[in-house]
């Protein structure tokens, strides 16, 4: 597919040539559902503690005798039940690595990065390099093109493209980030996403298909068919009723 080039100016300067199948593919929401539930479960670091009767310091002597007393037989101050006890059921280090096919994660970015194409929040930059690493810079740089809430800024390295970096470090919806880093969270957060164009075939080398797999399968062919009859029927039913309604309103007049 052919997308357009701009230049910081905000004019389109050249085509580029993307990849289909990852660029416009069809996107699977619960390959990316998951592949979000699975990034946000890894980062977490599961040191969190609770300590149990036996772990609070303490509590070694019974409070009061067994009978006698009226009150309910206690054997340490340190029972769940007294204030500054132990806790029930509270939570333990654990961790919370899921894990996720290598075929599954890329098809997750890919789907994320063809919803942006189809949201038209895509946006190929040339000469990039050469912005000013200033705020000012950088503000002055996003109003060349629509407006939106945030931004994700993808470089094909850290090296040289320093002042892109320091443009954007005091803006809070404007995100920075390597071309081998780019994951599903940060595409789906951002957006609007602004790739450099020397981005295009870092990102296809690691996600475009190979060989026999770039062709649908039988089952995806028979469901792309079974798709473009139920769209054909369903503009078919609309046009019928829009013919039916207006012979209606012509035998009204």
């Amino acid at each position: 597919m052919q997308a357009d080039i701009y230049s910081t100016a905000g004019a389109v300067v050249a085509q580029a040539e993307l990849d289909d199948t990852v660029w416009a593919i069809e996107p699977n929401i619960a390959v990316m559902h998951q592949a979000l539930l699975r990034q946000l479960a890894n980062a977490r670091l599961g040191t969190h503690d609770t300590k149990t009767r036996g772990e609070v310091r303490g509590g070694g002597r019974k409070p009061y005798r067994q009978k006698g007393t009226g009150r309910a037989r206690q054997g340490s101050t340190r029972s769940p039940q007294w204030k500054g006890g132990g806790v029930v059921w509270g939570p333990h280090p654990r961790k919370y690595t899921q894990s996720m096919p290598r075929k599954m994660r890329r098809l997750a970015v890919s789907s994320a990065l063809s919803a942006k194409v189809i949201d038209e929040r895509l946006i190929i930059v040339r000469d990039l390099t050469g912005l000013e690493g200033k705020t000012k810079a950088m503000k002055a740089f996003r109003t060349a093109f629509p407006a939106t809430r945030s931004t994700l800024i993808v470089v094909p390295a850290k090296e040289g493209m320093e002042s892109i970096y320091r443009a954007a470090s005091n803006l809070a919806d404007v995100k920075v980030i390597i071309s081998p880093l780019l994951n599903v969270r940060d595409v789906l957060k951002y957006e609007q996403l602004m790739i450099m164009e020397e981005c295009l075939p870092l990102i296809d080398s690691w996600l475009a298909l190979e060989g026999a797999r770039r062709t649908p399968s039988v089952f995806r062919k028979a469901r792309l068919e079974r798709l473009a009859y139920r769209q054909k029927f369903a503009l078919a039913r609309i046009a019928s009723k829009g013919s039916v309604a207006t012979a209606a309103a012509a035998e009204a007049e």
